[in-house]
């Protein structure tokens, strides 16, 4: 049996409402809500009796999806969003885009930070690492032509 495809990168955040306008401002559509909770819900997660309030995101080109979680309870017990690059476990999303400069401007708007510079990599590639909504770590690439 051959893999079909990657659902969706899950990103646990403290507030849903302005993790859903920043990833809207990047460019991605609210796919939709829900709250999850119960039994059965704990039982996938190891969690136990759990309730989350949850919005998926989806890239424009249909593809891609980012769910986001806010845990109600249990609340979150790890917070690795100050971590640097080359720290170990899922760290970061990167998102290709057209104009790297407007939307880095667009995005400090919305309080997000440039955690180094934008760089160009071997005259293929615009690239940056921004930090976003409560801290988390968003890669950022334009393709050159």
């Amino acid at each position: 049996m051959a893999l079909k495809r990657m659902d969706n990168v899950g990103i646990v955040v403290d507030d849903l409402e302005e993790t859903i306008d920043f990833f809207r401002d990047l460019g991605l559509e609210l796919e939709g809500r829900a709250t999850i909770e119960g039994e059965w819900a704990g039982r996938v997660t190891g969690l136990g009796n759990q309730h989350v309030e949850i919005a998926m995101m989806r890239t424009p080109d249909g593809h891609s999806r980012l769910e986001l979680s806010r845990f109600l309870t249990p609340p979150a017990v790890a917070d690795h969003r100050n971590a640097p690059v080359n720290a170990l476990g899922y760290l970061r999303v990167m998102f290709a885009l057209d104009d790297i400069d407007e939307t880095v401007e667009r995005l400090r708007k919305r309080g997000a930070l440039l955690v180094g510079e934008v760089v160009d990599y071997q005259d293929t590639y615009r690239l940056c690492y921004i930090r976003g909504p409560g801290g988390l770590l968003i890669g950022l690439a334009q393709e050159l032509s």
